[in-house]
Order: structure tokens, then C-alpha cells, then sequence
């Protein structure tokens, strides 16, 4: 079945404030005169750290994880570069049509992954997803000069190939499919290089439980130019399980251990395809890229469940905001997610 559109949405961080009253004590001296005294207790507000992430909405058992810089890694995707490794680990994958394949831009806020890889080059659309997420450190193994100059002009602070133990290349594999890194290592280099250690400003989504009104799948079919990649609801573990290339899509550890990827929350985004050409006095030449700026239809899918929508972006600096049909918004349901930017001339079919 193809599908339908929506409009707009906000983000929000509930704080809690406590405060102490001022209490005032009387005390009486006993001789031939009575003196009255007055104490007043300073009132003072705190508010509560938050424990939710604002990539997943989920809650976290170390609060200080959320206070520290999203770091970004771009993923290679090539038949020849699966299965990875770590992308089940990350916060939030964002996937995107490049040249004829699909690449992964992975996020990581609270959480790591010691061996992440095949780690590949940048592409415009990533500038223009990271502007929106407070000068983020942004991992990959390269990209045209003019590419990784306008990443640089617009905040996004970069790391390349630095050597053991932050990246290394593995056996086994040839290049440029043999890169891999470290994010506990990569977060030391933007340390020693200054790069800025704060949060995104505010949660991505307006997160929230899905609509008593969601319509039931059982799988999805997205198509990325002549690629199609399909998503399964498994009830039993309460993901969508993802095959592309013909194939079920497997991650593998460092000891070799394969574990089918999996997603509790898929969202897919509508977007138009282009080509980015270089700025003027600029050499190189023009790579595809997705349209992230603008509106699109919207769908979240989750607990076996689609619900339609539409996205609305004013500019690279905002997030994506999202709606439903009668301009109510579009709730994400707390956890990891999968975020796939599909091109409208290919579209989804899903299932019931």
C-alpha cells in the first residue's frame, strides 16, 4: 500500500524546580526585656538533571553521558563492506542514497562502540544534517576538499584517518573497505584538539507512545534508486529486522560473533534527490545528495505499526519537526532509531 502526508511538530524538555520557603522563628530571651529575633532561610531553585537522551528519548543510568558532544561517523554500505560492525550500537543510523548504494551516518550520544566500521567518506547531505546538532565532531575517511570546507565553515568539526587506537585497518578486507574505529578513542582526539564538548540544544524528536489509531504492518519495502531494502516486524523481539542486497543485514563483532540488525523504531523520511556542485573557485565535481531542507512526507513505525505524517525543515540550522494529517504531532516512541531518507521518486510499500 503507498501512503499519505502531515505537518509540524515541537520539542520540549520538561524541567522540575524545587524550592525551599522562607520560614521565619521567633526566639525569647528570658531577663527584664524581651528581644524578638528573625531567621530567614534562603530560598533557592535547582532544577533536576534530565535522564533522557535527546536522540532516543530513552532514560539513562549515568545523567553526565547526555551532557557531552553528538559525535558522527559515516558508515560504508557497499555490498563488499557487509557485513559492519557497531552500527546496532549507535543512537540514531541515518541512511542515504549516494552513488547507486546507500551510506550510513551513524550518532552517538550516550553510547560507543570500540570497533565501528567500515568507516567511509563524506557527502554534502551530512553538512546538512550535523548544522542542526551544535558543532558536532563528524568521523570520516574523507571527502572532496570543497566538501569537507563547507562542513568546516558551517561548525562541524572533522576527523580523518588518525592512526591506532582511534582508527585502524583490519585484515581481512581491502581497501577502502578496511577502515574502523574506536568512538571512545575518537572523542579523546576532539579533546585534544578542542573541538566543543556540548549537547545537541534540546531533545530531536517530540517523543511519546504511538497512537491507540496506528495502522498494522508486518513489513516495509523502501527503494533507493535500483536498491531495495526490506524491514520485518519480528513480534518476539520487538524489532524490525532489515534485508538488503537479497540478504539478511548482519552486523559482526570484533570476535566474529553475527547478530541480525535490527531496529525498534524505523522512520522514513521522503526526500528529492540532487546533485551538489562544488562552490564557485572550488574544484571537484557534483555528488548526489538528498533534500533535507523543505517538507516531505513522514512515516514512524513501531510496536508493528505505521503512523503517516509529514516532516517540515525551515533551514540546516532546525531539526526535522513532524505531523500528522489534522496538524496534531507526529509522536516518536522512545529508542533506538533508523531513520531512512528515501528518495519520493522511489517511495515504500508496506504490508499488513
Amino acid at each position: 500500500m503507498p501512503t499519505t502526508p502531515s505537518k509540524v511538530v515541537a520539542l520540549g524538555l520538561l524541567l522540575t524546580a524545587c524550592s525551599v520557603a522562607a520560614v521565619p522563628t521567633t526566639t525569647t530571651v528570658a531577663t527584664t526585656t524581651t528581644t524578638t529575633t528573625t531567621t530567614t532561610l534562603q530560598t533557592t531553585t535547582t532544577t533536576a538533571p534530565s535522564t533522557l537522551s535527546p536522540v532516543t528519548g530513552l532514560s539513562v543510568d549515568d545523567p553526565a553521558l547526555l551532557g557531552r558532544r553528538l559525535l558522527a561517523v559515516k558508515i560504508d554500505n557497499h555490498p563488499r563492506a557487509n557485513p559492519q560492525s557497531g552500527i546496532d550500537q549507535a543512537d540514531m543510523v541515518i541512511e542515504m542514497l549516494v552513488e547507486g548504494v546507500t551510506r550510513y551516518l551513524t550518532l552517538w550520544q550516550e553510547s560507543d562502540a570500540e570497533y565501528l566500521g567500515p568507516m567511509r567518506s563524506a557527502r554534502p547531505t551530512d553538512t546538512t544534517l550535523l548544522m542542526a546538532l551544535n558543532q558536532p565532531t563528524y568521523a570520516r575517511s574523507g571527502s572532496q576538499e570543497w566538501v569537507a570546507a563547507v562542513a568546516v565553515q558551517n561548525g562541524i568539526h572533522l576527523i580523518g584517518e588518525v592512526g591506532q587506537p582511534a582508527t585502524f585497518r583490519i585484515s581481512g578486507r581491502f581497501a577502502p573497505h578496511n577502515l574502523y574505529v574506536n568512538t571512545i578513542e575518537l572523542r579523546n582526539v576532539a579533546d585534544s584538539r578542542g573541538h566543543p564538548d556540548e549537547p545537541p540544544a534540546g531533545s530531536l524528536w517530540t517523543f511519546g507512545p504511538m497512537p491507540a489509531d496506528a495502522t498494522p504492518v508486518s513489513s516495509v519495502t523502501m527503494r533507493f534508486g535500483g536498491n531495495q531494502t526490506r524491514w520485518d516486524w519480528d513480534p518476539g523481539t520487538g524489532m524490525w529486522l532489515r534485508t538488503a542486497y537479497g540478504e539478511e543485514s548482519i552486523a559482526v563483532d570484533q570476535e566474529g560473533n553475527e547478530t541480525r540488525i535490527g531496529i525498534p523504531i524505523l522512520m522514513v523520511l521522503y526526500v528529492d534527490q540532487y546533485t551538489a556542485m562544488p562552490p564557485p573557485g572550488w574544484g571537484g565535481g557534483g555528488l548526489p545528495s538528498s533534500q533535507t531542507v523543505g517538507s516531505g512526507f513522514a512515516y514512524v513505525f513501531a510496536e508493528g505499526k505505521v503512523v503517516e505524517g509529514s516532516w517540515e525543515r525551515a533551514d540546516e540550522t532546525v531539526w526535522f519537526t513532524l505531523t500528522r494529517a489534522g496538524g496534531q504531532r507526529l509522536m516518536v516512541p522512545p529508542g533506538k532509531i533508523w531513520v531512512s531518507l528515501v528518495p519520493a521518486s522511489g517511495g515504500i510499500t508496506y504490508e499488513p
